[in-house]
């Protein structure tokens, strides 16, 4: 019986990913995280988890003292309320035992932000984010005689023809960008994060990277990554900055290595054509493409 049912899963889930590209999305009806793409998304996620095993109980018992004391101490069934002032045993229940529970959700809480905030000493890629109202520019820090520097904007439906774009599985309405971040695979990725003199708050989010940082006028802030899988990934500024706050998505196209090698160099020379060569060889290497997207505002 067991066995039936696995090969009917197995057997819709090649039916699913037959067509289209796989995307690792958002779903109707989804309750967790996004997947991780790096090792800190990896542990935000097992956090998550590690939570929902203190929050459900708590929920559920406090629920079930709620409907105690409103049936058993309604006014029809005890007409003569209890003078009890305190209770020694309750009291010491209530003190300890949430003590007990902060220190159990502290310990995990402080080795995940010491980990979010220990930066590699000797990053492999450095690339300065800089917000506007709505776009983001990207600068590739110390790439030789010829920088590499570009806008980032959102794709729009009449343009993606040109781009090559068509696909919105791939390339989803509102989150597809004209000209993605590139980046190797397994490697460490320094990001300089900040918004122009004269502009408003932005925020730099990457959902399955576990990476949100504001960019904020004249200030400097930084953050890092190590995606440890290929694909495109999507997030969105996630700080209010005005009419089109919802039209400011942030792409990043994970590659491998020589991939990106070739791509930095042929960019600095002709940035359309790098793209349309690196989307031929990586779009194009394999039926699927691995997506990851932020539907959150």
């Amino acid at each position: 019986m067991f066995k039936r049912a696995y090969a009917a899963m197995a057997a819709a889930a090649c039916l699913l990913f037959a067509n289209g590209s796989y995307a690792d999305q958002p779903a109707p009806w989804q309750m967790g995280l996004q997947p991780s793409a790096t090792p800190i998304m990896s542990q935000i996620r097992w956090f998550e988890q590690y939570t929902l095993w203190f929050i459900v109980p708590i929920t559920l018992i406090v629920l079930a003292l709620l409907v105690v004391v409103m049936v058993k101490f309604r006014a029809s069934a005890n007409p003569v309320p209890s003078r009890t002032s305190h209770n020694t045993v309750i009291e010491v229940i209530w003190t300890v035992g949430p003590v007990l529970i902060l220190l159990l959700l502290a310990v995990p809480s402080f080795d995940l932000l010491t980990a979010q905030l220990t930066f590699p000493q000797n990053p492999d890629v450095t690339i300065k984010a800089t917000a506007t109202q709505w776009q983001w520019n990207y600068e590739y820090e110390n790439t030789g005689d010829s920088p590499l520097a570009f806008d980032s904007y959102l794709l729009k439906d009449q343009d993606r023809a040109a781009a090559g774009k068509e696909d919105k599985s791939v390339y989803p309405r509102l989150l597809a960008v004209d000209n993605e971040m590139v980046l190797p695979v397994n490697k460490t990725v320094r990001v300089l994060v900040t918004a122009a003199p004269t502009d408003v708050i932005h925020a730099f989010a990457m959902p399955s990277f576990g990476v949100k940082v504001d960019a904020v006028p004249g200030r400097l802030n930084e953050t890092w990554f190590r995606a440890e899988r290929e694909g495109l990934f999507y997030g969105q500024c996630s700080e209010l900055c005005g009419k089109d706050h919802g039209f400011m998505p942030i792409a990043i196209r994970i590659v491998s290595e020589d991939k990106y090698k070739q791509w930095l160099e042929a960019a600095a020379k002709d940035l359309p054509g790098a793209y349309k060569s690196l989307m031929a060889a990586t779009d194009g290497s394999k039926k699927t493409v691995d997506v990851a997207e932020n539907a959150a505002k």
